[in-house]
């Protein structure tokens, strides 16, 4: 498949704009997956814990490999926490606390390799550099990796981190509109799984926010837009999460959601919505990527982008059942 441009190829300060891939699927443990991202991409390997890897200094970044639950891993605070006025005999409890702490998370993470996710965090990478990274999927794939159709029980997804062009809120309004627009399109291109649609992972947004974003007469600036947001979605379960962005923009915000371990800040959107679709051979980030970008060409088209909002607005503004009359009218016609 064609890699796809954006309508607008560099970021605010000119340059290539980058985007982050994050993939989760069973059938390769943490250090099988470090060695094959090692074998392909180079770099040097650094074993954090039996179950989180980091492959630094690849012509990327850094890659980040784990099994994709908290409590596989040591706990960072107990480890970094450190009493100076503590005896001898204190220090050596504590040493002896970490150590049984160690052991049983790596125990846990024995137990449940297979039954939780192994998940690929790459580094940034420059958009029109993606066809390259799509040689993990592949490689993954020969070493028998398995993506979200393989078992019922397999809620695995793909996300795509794509940075944003600029950070004025005509852009990310207009940004937002189109992802609402096009959000019914996406899930039925992708096919979501029905375990992820059951998940709360990728949840939808409600019309009540729709409704609200698309009206010709919502015009808020940053402060008001990022407030909106949390208001209508407080969670970081949406298909498109916007949390890393309004910590980056906003690192003073109150809300809590914003200042949680989970919410990383960084200048990206985070779309959470695709499967990890292993099994197809043509599967890729490039899929993805391509149909995030018809988001972005809606975005960047003004005119088209506010017919369609005010058809939205016409539509579903509409009672249930007149909405019901003109669908079954369409269908009339079209038989």
């Amino acid at each position: 498949m064609t890699l796809q441009a954006p309508p607008n190829r560099t970021n605010s300060d000119g340059k290539t704009r980058r985007v982050g891939v994050e993939i989760e699927f069973a059938g390769l443990p943490p250090h099988d997956t470090a060695e094959l991202v090692r074998e392909l991409f180079g770099g040097e390997l650094n074993v954090v814990s039996p179950h989180r890897l980091l492959v630094e200094a690849t012509r990327w970044g850094k890659f980040g490999i784990e099994l994709d639950t908290q409590y596989a891993h040591p706990d960072k605070t107990l480890l970094e926490e450190h009493h100076e006025s503590d005896s001898e005999w204190a220090r050596q409890q504590r040493h002896r606390r970490i150590e049984f702490h160690q052991k049983t998370r790596e125990l846990i993470g024995d137990m449940v390799t297979g039954l939780v996710p192994t998940e690929i965090v790459c580094p940034p990478i420059p958009w029109n550099e993606l066809e390259e990274l799509d040689q993990l999927f592949g490689a993954l794939r020969d070493k028998g990796a398995k993506g979200t159709d393989a078992s019922l029980l397999y809620g695995f997804g793909l996300h795509l981190n794509p940075e944003v062009e600029r950070f004025d809120v005509g852009y990310l309004l207009a940004m937002m509109q189109a992802y609402l627009l096009l959000a019914s399109w996406l899930r039925d291109e992708i096919k979501v799984d029905i375990t992820r649609e059951v998940l709360p992972h990728a949840n939808p947004f409600h019309k009540e926010y729709a409704l609200k974003v698309l009206d010709s007469g919502y015009q808020p600036d940053l402060d008001t837009f990022i407030d909106d947001y949390l208001h209508y979605n407080p969670t970081r379960n949406r298909e498109l999460d916007l949390l890393p962005l309004f910590a980056h923009l906003r690192p003073d915000h109150p809300h809590e959601l914003l200042h949680s371990q989970l919410t990383k800040p960084r200048p990206t959107f985070h779309y959470r919505l695709p499967n990890a679709q292993l099994s197809q051979p043509s599967w890729g980030s490039v899929v993805e990527w391509n149909r995030w970008i018809e988001v972005e060409k809606l975005a960047a088209n003004s005119d088209v982008l506010r017919a369609r909002c005010d058809e939205y607005i016409a539509e579903h503004s509409q009672p249930w059942w007149k909405r019901c009359k003109a669908k079954l009218l369409g269908l009339l016609k079209s038989s």
